[in-house]
């Protein structure tokens, strides 16, 4: 299975551009609202037509501007899974689920939708209508009637938004073991970072129409490569750098050097570090320094700790999650606070 995307779309607010290829695993499209992620779907699908450009899935041509093609949304064998569900209201469950199986005797629509019915445990709920159901079940429906025509790929905008905290976490579990089993491409948008890491495999990160290069979940979140990538993936703590030497770097923002794992020889203009990759010490060793701390703000299971470097009160604040029974200080207090050097990222 492979999906391959260059297209360019001109939208009033940016022009959207991506270029990706993608040949197994879940692909998750990661960005703030309105940066172009759910528009790729669209264009993906056949809902909307990109300005340029190219679309193959499973080397089966979806559009191409230049050799004039542009599939029907009938046509490309698409599952989609809207973010409001889209469910229509006059029509029940069973209704709904066989909408898109097309011209096949009723007998195969009634086992293909039994089938589906049965697997996300929608059971009983056969003749109900959409304002009857629950959001969690709302959600089942719309994901039965995405998989029940067998696509090839799988597109699925922002799935978890309309539930609640709970019930999404249910759900997401839920659907991870469907995909499990799903065989085609799947494309899971989301600008939820921990639900992300979660769910996908590789992700691409949006920044107003961009679609920066894609990356592995592990190579995203351990080592952004910009402060788009940084700030998406909730680094609280990026600083100007300058590197002293192969394993050294100052960080302009907080006044400390701080030894790096990386070694190359790379042009180095930022360092970042994770909130909670940040530890308080008794005594001095290696990226310890002073720091003051400015503010304490509970959380249910920690603090959130904003601490600056204690000789200027020009710099950048830093931000500590610490647990509750290691935060034995208070405001005002000065604390050693170490980097560890593997957690220091550069870029």
């Amino acid at each position: 299975m492979s999906l391959y995307i260059d297209i360019e779309k001109e939208l009033p607010s940016f022009t959207l551009k991506v270029q990706i290829k993608q040949n197994q695993g879940v692909l998750g499209f990661l960005g703030e609202s309105g940066s172009g992620k759910s528009m790729t779907l669209r264009c993906i699908a056949g809902l909307e037509e990109p300005t340029r450009g190219k679309i193959i899935l499973n080397d089966r041509i979806l559009f191409d501007s230049e050799n004039n093609v542009n599939l029907s949304t009938q046509k490309r064998r698409i599952g989609f899974l809207f973010q409001n569900y889209a469910l229509f209201p006059h029509m029940t469950v069973t209704q709904n689920i066989q909408l898109g199986l097309g011209d096949i005797t009723r007998l195969e629509r009634d086992k293909i939708s039994n089938e589906y019915i049965e697997r996300l445990c929608l059971k009983g709920l056969e003749n109900r209508y959409p304002w009857q159901l629950s959001g969690g079940q709302q959600q089942r429906v719309a994901l039965a009637r995405a998989l029940s025509t067998s696509p090839d790929i799988l597109l699925l905008d922002e799935p978890f938004s309309a539930l609640d905290y709970h019930l999404r976490s249910n759900m997401e579990k839920e659907l991870v073991e469907i995909l499990d089993e799903y065989k085609g491409e799947i494309v899971f948008v989301t600008h939820d970072v921990s639900e992300a890491y979660r769910v996908c495999d590789d992700i691409v990160v949006y920044d107003r129409g961009i679609a920066m290069p894609k990356r592995s979940v592990n190579d995203l979140f351990n080592s952004p490569k910009s402060i788009v990538e940084a700030n998406i993936t909730g680094c609280k703590n990026i600083s100007k750098a300058e590197r002293i030497d192969s394993n050294t770097i100052y960080a302009k923002d907080w006044g400390y050097s701080y030894s790096i794992n990386n070694s190359s020889e790379e042009e180095i203009n930022y360092v970042g570090v994770r909130d909670h990759h940040i530890s308080v010490k008794k005594e001095i060793e290696g990226n310890t320094n002073y720091f003051t701390v400015i503010k304490i703000v509970e959380n249910p299971f920690s603090y959130t700790v904003m601490v600056i470097n204690r000789a200027k009160r020009e710099y950048t604040p830093i931000q500590i999650s610490i647990s509750k029974d290691l935060c034995d200080f208070d405001i005002g207090d000065n604390i050693l606070v170490k980097f560890e050097e593997n957690r220091l990222f550069t870029f």
